[in-house]
């Protein structure tokens, strides 16, 4: 099932997909898909070994005091990251993506539709979309001078001395 949906998704991108095509090349019912996978987002993140599941991020970082929102936005990507096994599948995707536009068109669509949608919903600020994709420019320019190129000193400073300020800034973007 997960060869069928990343050949359909490779084939159509995110968006043009579905889970009846994707159970017709797998060979099986689209109820299959469902009971395994629950959505097309959760199939997609599984095909490619997605390390987390975009609703629950959502959830978990828009709970709680709206004025903090940036800080846990900042301590979930550093503690992801900070996890060598996420972050080998991660570090794949992206140079994965940079160097292949198919890859980076997948990606852009489960992530406009997945997680800048589902974010920006829940702002009430000007320009919600906008906001949310300077926050993933942000998160995708760390990934790649802290693991990737490893520019010292950001790439041996701890965690929790990243966070408040990538969280200051990823807050100005959120609600500024």
């Amino acid at each position: 099932m997960l060869a069928a949906a990343r050949t359909e998704f490779a084939a159509r991108g995110y968006q043009k997909a579905s889970m009846r095509a994707i159970a017709r090349a797998a060979g099986v019912d689209p109820a299959l898909l469902h009971h395994y996978f629950g959505s097309k987002d959760r199939l997609f993140a599984a095909a490619l070994e997605f390390p987390f599941d975009p609703r629950t991020v959502v959830e978990q970082v828009f709970a709680g005091d709206p004025a903090t929102v940036g800080e846990r936005v900042a301590g979930f990507v550093l503690a992801l990251w900070e996890q060598p096994a996420v972050r080998e599948r991660l570090l794949a995707l992206v140079r994965t993506a940079a160097a292949s536009e198919e890859v980076a068109a997948l990606m852009r669509g489960f992530m406009v539709t997945e997680l800048v949608a589902r974010v920006a919903d829940r702002l009430d600020v000007p320009e919600p979309e906008l906001r949310v994709e300077l926050v993933m420019s942000q998160v995708v320019g760390l990934a790649m001078a802290r693991y990737v190129i490893a520019v010292e000193p950001l790439a041996s400073a701890p965690p929790e001395v990243l966070a408040p300020l990538l969280g200051r800034t990823v807050q100005g973007y959120l609600t500024g």
